[in-house]
């Protein structure tokens, strides 16, 4: 019988040390995102939330998982893993504050072929900053080493966060009616959507990351397409528990046109004013590159716009100034009418480069 070396999971691509070295540090960078309600240990077999101690007495509980899409290839192809941590968290807890829901704990799923310490700290500090931003705990996670899953130096993230608002005061779009307001927050570009067409608009024009951005010349083109998604929370969360907002829509995937009517009952439709705010240069740039009609950008992109608000018209005002206040830029980008469920983006002549009066719809 043949003398076999006895095989070690080290020998099979798998270092259990490596684990529990990132463990070792990432465990301050989740205590230091510890809220009321939780401690923020890491190292057991799951997490512990307390509502009550949250301050909550009839919490309904609401969750919301996501990933980064493509981004994350951008973040690979560069190196730049600091940001797409916020990336993960903002699209986790933006999709949250929606239902008028406070998020309250995050969970990572990091996986790649071989773990790769470094990067992997400096992707959960992401998190964590993230986490900090939206007021929510990072309470674990799960790193996942899969040896021949992944290419050399490839990573995928996906997350996971709870939140909670109080029974009664949960946002459904049932308060929507004919006459509100349509209240524009800025994103910093296209946050995590529409990096499939991104990477292929950069590839098919020859455009190098490591060069300034032809839209920002201060940052390299890498650095500026990864800049982080907004997190809206703590700047909505004060007018959502005043009762002024009727409706919130996250602007991902699907744009403008897909995202809005999914707060909107049956019945009512909304129109948005392309010319209500000033397109910003990443979104000219990609569509001159791609050459992309205003309709399919209005579709795919958020053009400028991470966050819509439906509200009655009485309170336009004073929400537009707390939410000035909290730092937020905010435009009056339109209205809800009667009409089949759905939206209209309308623009006018030269209004993201049209050559004339154009108008897209969907209907939901």
């Amino acid at each position: 019988m043949t003398n076999r070396t006895p095989l070690t999971y080290a020998d099979a691509g798998v270092s259990i040390e490596a684990g529990n070295a990132l463990v070792r540090a990432i465990a301050p960078l989740a205590r230091a995102t510890a809220r009321a309600g939780a401690d923020a240990e890491l190292g057991g077999f799951g997490g512990f939330f307390d509502p009550r101690a949250a301050g909550y007495k009839d919490p309904l509980l609401v969750a919301a998982n996501d990933g980064v899409g493509t981004k994350l290839k951008l973040a690979i192809d560069t190196g730049l893993h600091d940001s797409v941590g916020i990336d993960l968290v903002a699209m986790c807890v933006n999709d949250l504050i929606v239902q008028g829901a406070e998020p309250l704990f995050f969970l990572d799923y990091f996986a790649s072929g071989k773990l790769d310490t470094d990067t992997a700290v400096r992707v959960v500090a992401g998190i964590a900053e993230g986490c900090k931003q939206a007021g929510c705990a990072l309470i674990g996670g799960e790193t996942a080493e899969m040896p021949g899953m992944y290419a050399a130096g490839d990573y995928d993230l996906a997350g996971f966060s709870v939140g909670a608002v109080e029974r009664g005061e949960q946002l459904t779009g049932d308060k929507v009616a004919a006459g509100d307001v349509l209240l524009g927050l800025a994103s910093t570009g296209p946050h995590s959507n529409g990096y499939s067409l991104i990477r292929r608009i950069i590839a098919d024009g020859g455009h190098k990351l490591d060069r300034p951005a032809p839209f920002d010349i201060e940052q390299l083109l890498g650095r500026a397409l990864l800049t982080p998604t907004r997190i809206y929370v703590r700047s909505l969360l004060p007018s959502i528990r005043a009762g002024k907002i009727h409706a919130l829509a996250h602007i991902t995937g699907g744009g403008l046109l897909e995202n809005v009517p999914r707060v909107l009952p049956k019945g009512l439709h909304a129109e948005i004013d392309a010319d209500a705010w000033a397109q910003p240069r990443v979104f000219a740039w990609l569509q001159a590159q791609g050459r992309i009609e205003p309709g399919e950008l209005a579709r795919t992109f958020n053009c400028g716009i991470g966050m819509v608000l439906a509200l009655a018209a009485a309170d336009v005002a004073d929400v537009s100034a707390a939410l000035t206040a909290a730092g937020e830029a905010v435009f009056t980008i339109g209205k809800i009418v009667p009409g089949d469920r759905g939206c209209t983006v309308r623009g006018g002549d030269e209004t993201w480069s049209a050559r004339g009066a154009w108008e897209a719809t969907h209907l939901a």
